[in-house]
């Protein structure tokens, strides 16, 4: 068995490679592949075709180019072919209602694949099989796709993004009937139903099928009407909008987000912001960025900067490159910028649109059935003001999916469901998109940051105002970056039979831990019965700590990344706290967590390049 293993792993290889250039059709691959071939390049063939892309809750995402491992052409097909069939299964009258289809800018031309390519074959492969597809005729934010879903009361949607990931990547996300990310068990399913389907569909290659088809509606025009029409329902202060002296910048990071943007000031009287010209339009080489996301700080937001103090704007708002996040920046009086992390805006935005329902509904008796939901790994500042204020506070795992599948349960329930976000930048202001949307996110923000400067308050005043109500919540989140999951497995199992079999730490340096919860095997030291409230999954590694002195801690692998995650929070209760010894004790367990419990020389990990 031993001798003959190598052999079937290449027989595999070889026979992966022949089904491959049997179903290919695009010359550039097909071509690369031939070349590899001829080369005995057997290293890179091993890459390219070595193992499958996983469909995950999250889709796919991977380099585009040639090969079962990567984005293009073919795997686009068999995945889609995947999708039609599980889809067929699970709704009788999917021909009737059809599905939407979003793509961004993205391209790869060594492997002749775009975002827009792999959408028209995406479409060909539904008309092909009788299913209407509404096709957008041009690049949108990804909330466009979840927002068609709802509006036209589809079975699906597809949106052809790798939001901020590096340029050679792309991605393929996948959003249920009910407008949200799907969750398990539809990821497994999805992903049988594409093995299932690997040879192609007669006129799954045929792109032209789709130009004259019956079947094929562009929503473009009607979804950008309807979409702008409806977040104006979270448009409270129209007349200060129109009179607002404040100066916005406004930067799409060379992706989707600058007309829309543009647009969604309109639909809240807004004069327009002032775009970054040199990131205005789409540019597949994201030519003017290291990375092109906004979450990395600064280096993302040089040019931003650069016109807000030529032109005199405190203001900057940036967008990802699909327009589902955005990030925001102030001018402070001592002429730095503060960019603002995921928790502090979702503080901001947080705490505003609750006021601003309850200017609207002065009924006590309604709160009852308010929500706001945020994800287990981000700030707690909402459970403190739900606490304080009354109305219901939730929180789910890590991932827009989770929060999106609970929100419309919620509204199922004819609840309100206010507002949603996750640390990552990410915020849901509207339930018409049951997803993270950085469109009507920059709208809403525009509007706090002109109401507070009528008042001449900035968002930074009203922000500390906000911890001294409810209660201090320092945050410090970051990653190590570690290629082998081999490592990665040890370290978590080492915290799990710290002391022996099945004991977590007590302690961590000088802190002690009072609770801990494992959502890799479903253990909850909280909980009477010892069991996790919310769903576990051995597939990912999740361990929070609780301790003593009002800190928490959360250890937990990436799922599209080769990272370690950690977030760290230290909330005090209301009251003269000081938030700069706070940040001082929060610094402490942070350095504690890394020495004793990363351990990053023993473990050989890379921290996050500062």
């Amino acid at each position: 068995m031993g001798e003959n293993s190598p052999n079937t792993g290449e027989e595999k290889l070889d026979q992966a490679i022949k089904q491959w250039l049997k179903h290919d059709k695009n010359p550039k691959t097909s071509e690369t592949v031939q070349q590899l071939v001829a080369e005995g390049n057997v290293e890179e063939l091993r890459v390219s075709f070595g193992s499958r892309m996983e469909f995950g809750t999250a889709g796919l995402r991977a380099a585009m180019g040639a090969g079962t491992s990567r984005m293009n052409d073919l795997t686009i097909i068999q995945t889609t072919q995947g999708f039609c069939s599980y889809l067929e299964k699970n709704f009788p009258d999917l021909k009737e209602r059809g599905v939407v289809i979003g793509f961004d800018a993205r391209a790869h031309p060594p492997s002749g694949s775009s975002s827009i390519r792999f959408a028209k074959l995406a479409a060909a492969v539904f008309i092909s099989h009788g299913v209407p597809v509404y096709l957008f005729s041009d690049i949108t934010p990804t909330p466009f796709v979840p927002y068609t879903v709802t509006h036209l009361s589809l079975c699906a949607g597809i949106m052809v993004t790798a939001s901020h990931n590096p340029k050679q990547d792309n991605g393929y996300k996948v959003y249920w009937a009910n407008g949200a990310q799907i969750i398990s068990p539809h990821d497994k399913g999805i992903a049988s139903a594409i093995e299932e389907n690997v040879e192609p569909w007669p006129q799954s290659w045929d792109e032209t099928i789709i130009k004259d088809s019956p079947l094929l509606k562009d929503p473009y025009a009607d979804i950008n009407r309807d979409y702008f029409q409806d977040i104006q329902k979270h448009c409270f202060h129209r007349e200060i909008n129109k009179a607002s002296k404040v100066k916005f910048v406004h930067t799409s990071v060379h992706g989707v987000g600058h007309t829309f943007v543009q647009s969604a000031f309109k639909a809240f009287d807004f004069a327009p912001p002032l775009a970054v010209a040199e990131q205005k339009d789409p540019d597949p080489e994201f030519s003017t960025v290291k990375y092109p996301n906004p979450e990395e700080g600064k280096d993302v937001l040089t040019l931003s900067f650069a016109l807000a103090d030529k032109e005199g704007a405190k203001i900057v708002l940036a967008n990802d490159p699909d327009a589902d996040r955005l990030a925001v920046a102030e001018k402070q009086d001592c002429g730095e910028w503060k960019v603002f992390s995921g928790n502090e805006l979702g503080t901001l935005l947080g705490w505003w649109i609750f006021t601003c329902w309850k200017e609207q509904n002065t009924d006590p008796c309604a709160l009852k059935d308010v929500y706001m939901l945020a994800s287990t790994v981000s700030s707690k500042i909402l459970r403190a003001i739900a606490l304080k204020e009354g109305f219901h506070f939730e929180e789910t795992l890590t991932g827009f999916k989770w929060m999106g599948n609970r929100a419309k349960q919620l509204l199922d329930q004819r609840k309100t469901v206010l507002f949603a976000f996750e640390e990552a930048i990410g915020y849901m202001c509207s339930p018409s998109v049951l997803d993270k949307d950085g469109v009507s996110a920059a709208a809403v923000t525009a509007e706090l940051s002109s109401y507070l400067a009528n008042r001449n308050v900035t968002l930074s005043q009203q922000l500390k105002a906000i911890y001294e109500e409810y209660g201090y919540h320092i945050t410090k989140a970051s990653y190590f970056i570690c290629h082998d999951s081999k490592t990665i497995k040890q370290l978590f199992e080492r915290l799990r039979n710290f002391e022996g079999e099945n004991t977590y730490p007590r302690t961590c340096g000088g802190f002690e831990v009072c609770g801990v919860r494992d959502l890799t095997t479903g253990y909850d030291s909280s909980q009477a019965n010892k069991k996790a409230v919310l769903p576990s999954s051995k597939s990912s590694q999740m361990i929070t700590f609780t301790f003593s002195n009002g800190g928490v801690a959360t250890m937990r692998t990436s799922g599209t990344e080769p990272k370690i995650k950690y977030y760290t929070e230290l909330c005090a209760p209301p009251g003269n706290s000081d938030p700069e010894q706070l940040k001082v004790e929060l610094n402490s367990l942070v350095d504690a967590i890394v020495e004793h419990f990363f351990q990053p020389q023993k473990n050989n990990l890379k921290a996050q390049p500062q």
